[in-house]
């Protein structure tokens, strides 16, 4: 993902305006992303449909002192090494649907979105001590695969020409896979792998939508935590033993504020983003239980910067370029267990272009890159070690630390039916 395990953006003209449209809804998928109200501004009934392949470059960096096998004391020498991820490519679809009746105030739209994930796939290296065998005292080979579908109904109601308001009932179903899966209790033979665990949820968006009439416009919306039901993961242990355990992991409420402005061929957008990580099950917590599997992850909320800038000065090629600003939620003190979760991207950059083959047909792309800015680094812990240097038995002398790129193309068509027909005041 990009914004923490959040996507910034959903399709292609989106994503090219740096995910902002909570106030700027230049397309549906847009606006049933970010404010329901907004989809109240489409006066047609519409199809819009995009397909991603998004390519991650995680590393993974980690330093131990040896310690003396006689006395149990550090030498003063150090044992480093790096791994690179080889997850390679992961599809992006994104469905949406918006219509409205004739003569009526009222907009619907049905969405299917992939709006949150993460993955990586870091090879057992005799080199990484991070990913030193687990019997050599490291995790072995390190893969996660998450993925997240969200389900949306949308009613918007327009009180006035320039006012709306939209609601979206949402629901989810997301997958989680493990290997190791720390969230379950280790034995001599270490923690276990984990199949693909499953978990449905639901929730709700709120959104309001000022439109001026004279090119400036504003927006807000509140979607809710997603509350889900708990993966319940089968274990694989090495010695082939096996075992159960659950966890739970909700999606966070997050808070958008927009503006935006239209004149002549610009179109100007700007959104900020509060994520609520910090009441979310699943990332409120972290550190150890008593039987030395992992409480959560441990984040902080977040903020967002969005913006993005379309000019359609050029016949039937609207271009865009898009900004996204990211704050890391991952403190050095947690770095250790976020290993799984390494998708952390400061800055993103995209660049877009739509052709519009005629009044029905438009078919858009969009390129993205985005870099961590730097490592996130912390230290390695232990939960043998919690007695000595609590709270979470920080290994003295070590490191672990991650970064990345990415990198994506995706492309997309919208498809125009019918005109709406505006009830007068």
């Amino acid at each position: 993902s990009q914004a923490g395990h959040i996507m910034q953006g959903v399709g292609a003209v989106n994503m090219s305006m740096g995910g902002a449209a909570t106030a700027q809804p230049l397309d549906i998928s847009g606006a049933l992303q970010w404010n329901p109200a907004a989809i109240s501004t489409f006066n047609s009934n519409t199809l819009k449909f995009d397909i991603g392949m998004f390519f991650s470059s995680p590393e993974l960096y980690s330093t131990v002192p040896e310690f003396d096998q006689n006395t149990g004391q550090p030498t003063g020498n150090y044992f480093s090494g790096n791994t690179k991820d080889d997850r390679g490519v992961s599809p992006m679809p994104a469905l949406a649907f918006v219509w409205g009746n004739e003569d009526s105030k009222h907009t619907f739209g049905v969405s299917a979105f992939g709006i949150s994930g993460f993955g990586v796939t870091f090879p057992e290296s005799s080199t990484n001590p991070i990913n030193a065998p687990q019997q050599n005292g490291g995790f072995g080979r390190i893969e996660s695969d998450y993925i997240l579908l969200q389900i949306g109904f949308t009613w918007a109601y327009e009180l006035s020409d320039q006012f709306s308001i939209g609601v979206q009932p949402t629901f989810d179903y997301s997958t989680l896979e493990l290997m190791p899966n720390p969230t379950a209790n280790p034995t001599q033979a270490g923690y276990p792998s984990t199949d693909k665990a499953t978990a449905t949820g639901f929730g709700a968006q709120f959104g309001l939508f000022y439109d001026s009439g004279s090119g400036f416009k504003a927006g807000a919306s509140y979607k809710t935590v997603q509350s889900f039901s708990d993966f319940d993961f089968e274990n694989t242990y090495l010695d082939n033993s096996t075992g159960t355990n659950s966890f739970n992991m909700d999606y966070p409420a997050i808070l958008s504020f927009g503006l935006g402005y239209s004149s002549g061929d610009i179109d100007i957008a700007v959104d900020y983003r509060n994520v609520n990580y910090e009441n979310t099950d699943g990332f409120s917590e972290t550190g150890w239980t008593q039987t030395a599997s992992v409480k959560g992850f441990g984040w902080k909320n977040m903020s967002i910067v969005s913006a993005g800038i379309q000019y359609k000065g050029i016949d039937k090629l609207p271009l865009r370029v898009g900004y996204t600003y990211s704050s890391n939620p991952i403190d050095s003190e947690v770095t250790f267990f976020n290993i799984p979760a390494t998708a952390i991207i400061k800055n993103a950059f995209q660049v877009g272009f739509s052709y519009v083959a005629n009044e029905n047909l438009s078919l858009d792309a969009v390129y993205h890159y985005g870099s961590s800015g730097g490592k996130t680094t912390g230290q390695i812990f232990n939960p043998q070690y919690i007695q000595d240097y609590p709270p979470y038995g920080a290994i003295p002398g070590s490191e672990v630390s991650y970064d990345m790129t990415t990198s994506m193309v995706m492309v997309g068509f919208s498809y125009t039916f019918t005109k709406k027909e505006k009830q007068a005041n």
